[in-house]
């Protein structure tokens, strides 16, 4: 995310636990704006906003304490669905995305420790929830999984390798450059850390990028 970009209303977000923090909340959202804007897994950088010097830890536990993700209740035409290996220590996981192609918003994220059929209903259950997605049309590759998933949750789809479905592989290829060393690993992370970095990154990817 461009610096330039950053003239956003920090206003998007809403941060329910500023009354258990001594910062004013006006710079605890500037600063929360600034890490998203050049979001990594690594510890986010100290910074200063007039006289008030910020910490790095802060920052970082502002960030997963504000809880930020995309919204819900969105109702796109299309939806492109895909998964990619991320690592997280010594260990292989799968991250499932759904993206609006018309848009490019990231509508749902969710890392999963295996790529199987259970884990692609699971993924798609919470993307259906979530969203108004009755008359959306599935746009997925030939992964057999994400086709059975669909089947079970009655929902129209098909078959696209490239075309509108490239949209989630630009926000894949994103979040492979926003992790530490600009490479899909992360490192001294808990599954937890993660899962909530990439809703975080979402969160960015929709709302701070014009």
């Amino acid at each position: 995310f461009e610096t330039a970009r950053l003239n956003r209303d920090s206003d998007c977000f809403e941060l329910g636990f500023v009354e258990r923090e001594l910062t004013p909340e006006p710079v605890m959202k500037l600063g929360i704006q600034l890490y998203l804007a050049g979001l990594s897994l690594a510890v986010p950088f100290p910074f200063l906003i007039g006289w008030v010097s910020i910490g790095a830890f802060a920052i970082h536990n502002w960030v997963h304490k504000a809880d930020l993700q995309p919204d819900g209740d969105m109702d796109p035409n299309q939806v492109a669905v895909d998964e990619t290996v991320i690592r997280l220590n010594d260990d292989l996981y799968w991250l499932y995305m759904a993206v609006d192609p018309d848009t490019n918003d990231v509508l749902h994220t969710k890392l999963q420790p295996t790529r199987n059929h259970y884990t692609a209903k699971d993924f798609m259950l919470e993307l259906v929830e979530k969203h108004n997605l009755n008359e959306s049309l599935f746009l997925v590759d030939g992964n057999l999984s994400l086709h059975d998933a669909c089947r079970y949750h009655s929902l129209r789809f098909r078959y696209e390798k490239h075309g509108n479905r490239n949209s989630v592989e630009r926000v894949f290829r994103e979040v492979k450059r926003r992790t530490q060393a600009f490479s899909n690993s992360f490192s001294n992370a808990h599954l937890r850390t993660a899962d909530d970095w990439l809703k975080s990154f979402s969160f960015a990817w929709n709302m701070l990028i014009e």
